[in-house]
């Protein structure tokens, strides 16, 4: 059976990604590429007449130069050929790279049998514990227009501050530029009041304010940054990936 890989408009692909999204069940760090214009060629795989699955290649924003293959699914009938398949997305797109979160099966297997010099570029984190912190002195608050946050007002509800004696010394909040209901956390604390468990303790409330509007807090940190590391796992979070990319072997 002949396989290939076709070139394809990214309405092409959505009910595949559908099922992407159901068989992978948890935050997709690069879920926003396809909307982006120019960021992302999206192609379908097909064995004879039959379409099989997709490929996404990011060629825009920091993998400008470097087509990389970051998104990749086939129908579960089909994963006998799926060697046979990559090889002819590969042809097709040109692809130098793979880019991919530990936790895609699919794609990771891609990467450790094709690529070479794989390194991580991110530690992926969900949330499995519930704490209660409560750090002396230390109030969180909803964030406001006066705290200067460089946001914009529809997005104030998912920020938060923490103050201590009345001074603002931490600040972050959820982003959700990736699959809903999953919501990515960040925050910073002023460099004076560090390791005073305040990290924690912001991370912690933007937890419950995920929560309660409905969605899934997730996080990630630099592999090398061991504080917002500690942090994170001290606020429940717990690692269950990495962001891995490699360049591929011809």
């Amino acid at each position: 059976m002949d396989l290939s890989a076709k070139a394809a408009n990214v309405e092409d692909i959505l009910a595949w990604r559908d099922r992407y999204r159901l068989e992978m069940d948890c935050q997709i760090i690069h879920d926003s590429i396809h909307s982006r214009p120019g960021w992302t060629h999206e192609y379908l795989l097909f064995a004879g007449e039959a379409t099989v699955g997709y490929g996404s290649i990011a060629v825009g924003g920091p993998w400008k130069g470097k087509p990389t293959v970051y998104e990749w699914y086939v129908a579960p009938q089909y994963r006998s050929r799926m060697f046979d398949l990559f090889s002819a997305l590969l042809a097709a797109s040109g692809s130098a790279t793979i880019e991919t979160q530990s936790n895609d099966p699919l794609l990771t297997v891609m990467l450790h049998t094709l690529a070479q010099n794989v390194t991580s570029e991110s530690i992926l984190f969900h949330d499995k514990l519930t704490t209660a912190h409560s750090p002396p002195g230390a109030v969180f608050r909803s964030a406001t227009t006066a705290d200067a946050l460089n946001i914009s007002p529809d997005q104030l509800k998912w920020h938060g501050v923490v103050e201590v004696e009345g001074k603002v010394v931490a600040t972050g909040g959820v982003l959700f530029h990736y699959n809903r209901p999953y919501g990515d956390i960040y925050m910073e604390v002023a460099e004076p009041f560090r390791r005073r468990g305040l990290g924690s303790f912001l991370v912690q409330e933007l937890k419950r304010i995920c929560y309660e509007g409905g969605n899934v807090p997730a996080a990630r940190c630099n592999p090398k940054n061991i504080a917002s590391r500690k942090t994170l796992q001290k606020a429940g979070f717990v690692p269950c990936g990495h962001i891995l990319t490699g360049t591929i072997s011809r």
